[in-house]
Order: C-alpha cells, then sequence, then structure tokens
C-alpha cells in the first residue's frame, strides 16, 4: 500500500545516499559542487551519529575523563592558593540530559574521525584518477592520527589554561562552575586543536592537485606563520598564552614541515614531465634541449640532388 497526499503517490527511495556521479575530467558546476556536498555532510553526520550512539553507553567514564583536567587545574591552584574555593555544579534540570549528549558527541567525531575525514578528502578532491586514489588511504592514514593528536594536544594543555584563569578569582569568593559550560569550554579547545592540526595537511593535499605551488607557499611564509599566531591567539577560548602557543607552534612546524615535501614533490612532478618530453617547457629554451640541438646540426649535413 504506497502512501499518497493529495491524490499524489509518495515514492521513497534510497538514491540519495549515493554519491553523485563525478565527471571525468574532474570538473564540476555549481550545482554539481552542492550536491556532492550535500552528500558528504550527510554521510559524515549519519557517521558522527552512529558513534555517538556507541559512545552513549561510555558517557560515565568519558565523563570522568573529562573532568580530570579541572581537578588537576584545582590541585595546582589550591597547592598555590589553599583558601581557594571552587566547583563544578549543574545548575537547571536539563544540563545532565545536554552533558550526556555533548560527551557522546565528541567520543563520536573522534570515534567516526576516518569516515567524515575521507568525506572531506573526497570533496575537496573529487573525480581522482586511479592512480590518484592512492593518496585517499595515505589522507586517511595521515589525516586521524594528527586530528587526534591535535585533540589529545588541547586536553593535555587545559589544566594549565583552567589554572591561569580560575587564578584570578579574589580571596573569598565561591567559584561555581557550570559544568555544561566547562565541558562546552573543553569541547571547543579540542575540536578547534585537532581542527588546526589539519591545516598543513590541507595545504599539501592541495599541492599534491597542482593547486598551491611550493613556491607560493615560501613567498608567503612569513605571512602564514604571523596568521597563525593570529589564529592560535583568537580561536582559543582561554586567553593565557600558554594555549595560544600550544596551538601556534605545532601548527608553525607542521606547516613547515608541508612546505619542505611540497618542494620535493615539485621536483619531482618536474622531472616526471623531463622524463616525458617536457623539456621545453620546463626549461624555456631549444638550444638547451641535447636531441634537438644534435638533431638540427645533424640537418646541415644532408644534401638534396636537383631534380634532373
Amino acid at each position: 500500500m504506497s502512501l499518497t497526499i493529495k491524490g499524489r503517490p509518495i515514492h521513497f527511495s534510497l538514491k540519495w545516499l549515493k554519491p553523485p556521479p563525478a565527471p571525468p575530467d574532474g570538473t564540476m558546476t555549481l550545482f554539481e559542487h552542492l550536491r556532492e556536498l550535500r552528500y558528504r555532510l550527510i554521510v559524515a553526520v549519519l557517521a558522527i551519529m552512529a558513534g555517538m550512539v556507541v559512545a552513549w553507553f561510555f558517557r560515565d567514564p568519558l565523563m570522568d575523563i573529562l573532568q580530570r583536567p579541572y581537578f588537576e587545574a584545582i590541585d595546582d591552584l589550591k597547592a598555590k592558593n589553599p583558601d581557594a574555593d571552587t566547583s563544578l555544579v549543574n545548575i537547571n534540570l536539563t544540563s545532565p540530559l545536554t552533558l550526556a549528549l555533548k560527551v557522546s558527541a565528541l567520543a563520536g567525531a573522534l570515534l567516526t574521525a576516518p569516515i567524515w575525514l575521507y568525506q572531506l578528502w573526497a570533496f575537496i578532491v573529487p573525480g581522482l584518477l586511479a592512480k590518484e586514489k592512492k593518496w585517499a588511504l595515505i589522507f586517511i592514514g595521515v589525516a586521524t592520527p594528527m586530528f587526534i593528536g591535535g585533540v589529545v594536544v588541547g586536553y593535555v594543555v587545559l589544566p594549565k589554561a583552567i589554572t591561569v584563569l580560575l587564578s584570578f578569582t579574589q580571596s573569598g569568593v565561591t567559584n561555581l562552575q557550570d559544568i555544561n559550560a566547562y565541558l562546552s569550554f573543553l569541547l571547543r579547545l579540542m575540536l578547534v586543536f585537532g581542527i588546526a592540526f589539519l591545516i598543513p595537511l590541507i595545504v599539501l593535499i592541495l599541492n599534491i592537485v597542482g593547486v598551491v605551488k611550493a613556491k607560493t607557499l615560501a613567498k608567503y611564509r612569513t605571512l602564514v606563520i604571523f596568521g597563525t599566531f593570529v589564529f592560535g591567539a583568537v580561536a582559543t577560548p582561554s586567553t593565557d598564552p600558554f594555549s595560544m602557543l600550544a596551538l601556534a607552534a605545532p601548527m608553525t612546524l607542521l606547516f613547515l614541515a608541508a612546505e619542505a615535501i611540497a618542494h620535493v614533490l615539485d621536483r619531482r612532478k618536474a622531472r616526471r614531465a623531463a622524463l616525458a618530453g617536457d623539456d621545453l617547457l620546463i626549461r624555456g629554451s631549444v638550444d638547451k634541449d641535447k636531441a634537438l640541438r644534435e638533431l638540427s646540426q645533424g640537418s646541415d649535413d644532408i644534401e638534396f640532388d636537383p631534380p634532373g
């Protein structure tokens, strides 16, 4: 029995679960890009939601792990100021449920990182040739530990940031921290670190597909490093310089590593082009081409007999 609305039948289809066909040459119109983006977002969201369901059953031990940086910061603070009085509290009825959902969402994002990172790759580099698809596996293999590594760095620097922020509490004042606000602060910090650690890798991928040249990266290196520290100051929720440096310094090193790898890849591309017979395009001079020079010299020795 089929469903109808105002006499019109409703057909259920799962075609939207299939990726849109990629053009042979990899070029796409604006609407094709939007359809591709919609598909990738749907797959990524469904994957994260599935991860949330799994993480829901482990929310209590996960919550203990997420509260640990706060208690470490409090111990450090009380070692310097024994009179400090601070506590984590829930201030409304919906806080426990919201808290559990946030914890599950973070764990789901980490658990399904390879899936949504692949969707990111597939959207940035559509229509790959067969020989280029090996880079997808390399991207996932490198991006996943880099993202998780960034999250771990954010988790590690959090106690120092909390200590600095709470050190401004006046004597005799009880500092009550809403646990949902604390968790939101923690999630933003960890996700910012995780995504920031992926930016140099994305720059390298753009070099691999020919969008950005290594010379361009070298030309704007100073501006990129300056922008990295500005990003570190703006993106980190805390105001302490330690968190900014903990984010900006690894990003700078990763960018420099990406630039060095891009130079190596560009040199390899140039050598491959030369072996393929593109010396004239690469070197820009016929005089430097040995084979053509010998051919032109040999043509002077050829004599033609006049007819008759």
